[in-house]
């Protein structure tokens, strides 16, 4: 017979039952428990004696001991995980932390009263674990998913204690602060290399700062005047690393000295350093010059962002948080720096971080800080594209492993079942076939993939949220990492540098992080904002910014602590007129043709890039081997990897591993 299967001596009789609550002792602190009248429920034919008899003062550990006979039965369980709320809202430290008890002694009612004026009211209950009484706690003002916490309203402010103990205590200690909001879930997805008016000069939409054909261009003689028509997917890559937006932004011949002032901006220079780009592939023909300065027809060809746009606020003046390329101005997203680096990525620097266990930022990053806070955070990737497009970015951040980021599907299904607890999601796309530079089959919204996914997955993320029960209470911001060459007509401004002791070895050109990148397209979406255009100056540190404020989380770097946040554009009125689906285009785009099997050989045989996006997603691979399959198996295996062919079979080699991973961290 094993321990759970012992039955329960048949007396009937009187046992002192004691459970400890312990409280911080530097802050706000437990002021006193007490017992609420009535609430004992207690297995039929035990007896028992209440109140409760509870010793303890401010600053002082609470004992709390009832006298009472000890009888499992499924009816007192059924009793409190009915008035708690069930798994979300009930934990117990050891021996069924994950779930909810099948079998109870009893349970009653505690009121804890804090010092900061708040106070909570919850269940304690005894059943027992193999042979050892097993403490549960629960009720409304218990969250136990993630991690466990225990959260209370008082006047315009909400206080979170974060919650652990064993067998017979609990632990609590206040984690975070923040202000009274609607606004309980935010999602952030980002996409790629678009400017503001290559998306939405052309829209239509009234009242935006936006391009006229009155802008030009002038290179080799030729004027190039913003117009219409925008391709939905470029012959060649433009270029957008910080000496090709330093063209663009300054103009041909342009300077920028170290640690100086960044150039006087006229942006007269994207049409000339598109002419003669050759980041991925070769430069454009003389006729595809005048696309780097085309806009979409928004309204025609990314129908599910227009709606967004003219039903919640389009923000006009989001910058990209400094003039380079995707990798840095993506960090700041997750940390308001990029630790000094200011190009992409090379495959030394890589190295270096992979030694390091990630990318590091001098402060940590976004997700460091919700995690000491108990703020519940989760990420995820569109996993509808090649495979090779589904190594996420945000992976190469220190303490965060590729297995750990979910397949969107997963996402799609999680918000709608009503059990999401997460209050930060980060989503991003499917990058495509990075290995070829092609990009296709992606959701990027590369400039060498067509728009049309990406505006899709706008339209998924958008409907999963809005028809699921988080919509009331969720914020979604859908924005890009950078302009990627394309024109855009505003100067962008200067502005406070991170000023956190970034790495000088990560900084090629000596950029001091003192101005903008290029203005980016940004819609925030919410059924508690009205519908418009803000003029606000954000970046992306605004993001960090709002969540900073929503969670009560302190700025990483003096970036973030001067963004402007979104949490100005709250309204007091819930909207109810919000549509629930996104308009979709009548017809997909044709596919480009196949590579042929020699083209696709020669191709192979090209050499790995040293920078650029194969060079850092190789990178978060091989961080993800390091893990999977030890640090010297995995930089011996990375050291063969020199074409991409060699690139092709170490993706698909490596997310084997890493989807072995994540199907045995889902069977815990």
């Amino acid at each position: 017979m094993s321990p759970t299967d012992r039955p329960e001596a048949p007396e009937v009789r009187l046992r002192s039952n004691t459970v400890t609550i312990i409280g911080q002792t530097e802050g706000p602190k437990i002021q006193s428990i007490t017992y609420v009248p009535n609430s004992l429920v207690i297995s039929d034919g035990q007896p028992s004696e209440t109140p409760p008899t509870i010793v303890g003062t401010s600053g002082t550990p609470f004992t709390i001991t009832l006298e009472a006979g000890r009888k499992k039965t499924a009816e007192v369980a059924i009793q409190f995980n009915t008035v708690t709320g069930g798994s979300a809202s009930a934990y117990a430290p050891s021996g069924g932390g994950d779930g909810v008890p099948e079998e109870l002694n009893f349970f009653f009612a505690v009121t804890l009263q804090f010092t900061d004026g708040g106070s909570a009211t919850v269940y304690l209950a005894q059943g027992n674990y193999a042979l050892t009484n097993n403490w549960w706690i629960g009720g409304s003002p218990i969250l136990s998913q993630v991690t466990p916490r225990l959260r209370y309203t008082q006047g315009n402010s909400v206080y979170t204690w974060a919650l652990s103990g064993d067998h017979e205590s609990f632990t609590l200690q206040q984690t975070n602060v923040r202000p009274l909001s609607p606004i309980k879930n935010v999602f952030v997805l980002m996409l790629e290399n678009h400017s503001f008016d290559n998306i939405f000069a052309r829209s239509g939409i009234p009242g935006i700062i936006a391009a006229t054909d009155a802008n030009s261009n002038v290179y080799n003689g030729t004027t190039y005047h913003f117009s219409g028509n925008a391709p939905g997917a470029m012959p060649t890559d433009p270029g957008h690393e910080f000496p090709d937006v330093l063209e663009q932004l300054a103009g041909v011949g342009a300077v920028y000295h170290p640690n100086g002032d960044y150039p006087s901006i006229n942006n007269s220079g994207f049409a000339a350093n598109y002419a003669v780009t050759t980041t991925e592939g070769p430069a454009p023909s003389a006729a595809d010059i005048g696309d780097i300065m085309a806009g979409f027809d928004t309204e025609q060809q990314l129908l599910g962002i227009y709606a967004l746009a003219k039903n919640f606020v389009l923000c006009d003046q989001w910058f990209s948080s400094l003039p380079g390329p995707t990798w840095p101005n993506r960090f700041f997203l997750h940390g308001a720096s990029s630790n000094g680096l200011d190009h992409s990525p090379s495959s030394i620097e890589i190295a270096e971080w992979e030694a390091l266990d990630g990318f590091r930022y001098p402060r940590g990053s976004i997700f460091d800080a919700m995690t000491a806070a108990t703020v519940t955070w989760r990420l995820y990737h569109d996993n509808s594209g090649p495979l090779e497009g589904t190594v996420s970015q945000v992976s190469a951040i220190h303490k965060i492993d590729l297995e750990n980021v979910h397949a969107l599907s997963d996402f799609i299904s999680g918000v709608q079942s009503g059990d999401y607890p997460y209050e930060y999601t980060f989503i991003e796309p499917n990058y495509g076939d990075v290995i070829n530079g092609s990009y296709e089959g992606g959701s990027s919204q590369h400039p060498k993939d067509d728009v049309a996914a990406g505006d899709a997955l706008v339209a998924k993320v958008y409907e999963a949220i809005r028809n699921s029960p988080l919509w009331e209470s969720s914020l979604l911001i859908v924005t890009y990492d950078e302009h990627g060459g394309f024109y855009d007509h505003v100067a962008p401004g200067q502005v406070v540098p991170p000023n956190d002791d970034s790495s000088s070895k990560y900084n090629r050109y000596g950029f001091n992080f003192s101005q903008y990148g290029v203005r980016v397209p940004a819609v925030v979406i919410s059924p508690w904002l009205a519908s418009g255009v803000d003029h606000t100056v954000y970046d992306h540190a605004s993001a960090l910014a709002t969540l900073e404020w929503l969670f009560g989380l302190g700025p990483l770097t003096e970036r973030d602590a001067v963004a402007n946040s979104l949490h100005a554009l709250i309204a007091p009125t819930l909207r109810t007129d919000t549509p629930t689906q996104l308009p979709r285009p009548a017809s997909a785009p044709q596919p480009k043709p196949q590579l042929t099997a020699e083209a696709r050989a020669a191709l192979d045989l090209q050499p790995v890039p040293d920078g650029g996006t194969l060079t850092g997603m190789l990178g978060v691979l091989l961080k993800a081997d390091s893990r999977l399959n030890g640090a010297d198996a995995a930089r011996t295996r990375f050291s063969s990897v020199k074409t991409r062919g060699d690139a092709r079979a170490y993706f698909h080699e490596v997310m084997t591993k890493v989807a072995v991973a994540r199907a045995a961290k889902a069977a815990e």
